[in-house]
């Protein structure tokens, strides 16, 4: 059977302010980490930024969406070029796991497990305050690990607002009220 059936393309709210999403990723897992960790790596699929790989730093990460696909699509309205945020590294284990704090959420943890050739990444991102918010977010998390997919198996990814936006609407009619 194929393993990438059995992952949900979704994420769900595991707790009601809990968003889990995870994804089936080409390895080998150093590979899947140094997309993570890499500012230059992390920067093609989500935000740049560089990160002392040291349990206790703190960072700063640096969303451009426009920049990530070539049209990026309509930007959102209210939604700014740039975005930044400060976070601290609150767990690490390289290459299986690395929790960092998100804003003022209650933090995100990246999980990493080897299945064969390929890496498990399990994202949680927990204490996602308000609806409004929590599809931001789900639609946003859901659409940057589709832009790491793409790029780790090779692939030029789709327009990342056009997605974004699709699934923000989609996750408006899949999670609960």
């Amino acid at each position: 059977m194929n393993q990438m059936k059995t992952i949900e393309a979704y994420g769900e709210l595991t707790e009601p302010a809990t968003f889990t999403i995870q994804r089936l990723l080409p390895g080998p897992i150093e590979r899947v980490w140094a997309y993570l960790t890499e500012s230059d790596l992390r920067r093609q699929w989500m935000a740049a930024g560089q990160m002392e790989m040291k349990a206790g730093t703190s960072f700063e990460f640096v969303w451009r969406n426009d920049e990530l696909t070539d049209p990026p699509g309509q930007r959102p309205a209210g939604f700014p070029e740039e975005h930044r945020m400060e976070g601290r590294i609150t767990e690490l284990d390289p290459p299986y796991n690395l929790a960092i704090t998100w804003g003022n959420t209650g933090g995100v943890s990246f999980l990493l497990e080897p299945k064969g050739n390929d890496v498990l990444l399990t994202v949680v991102h927990r204490r996602l305050p308000e609806r409004a918010i929590q599809l931001n977010v789900t639609a946003g998390w859901h659409m940057h690990l589709d832009m790491l997919a793409a790029r780790l198996a090779g692939k030029t990814p789709t327009s990342f607002w056009e997605g974004w936006s699709r699934l923000r609407e989609e996750y408006d009619r899949r999670l609960p009220a």
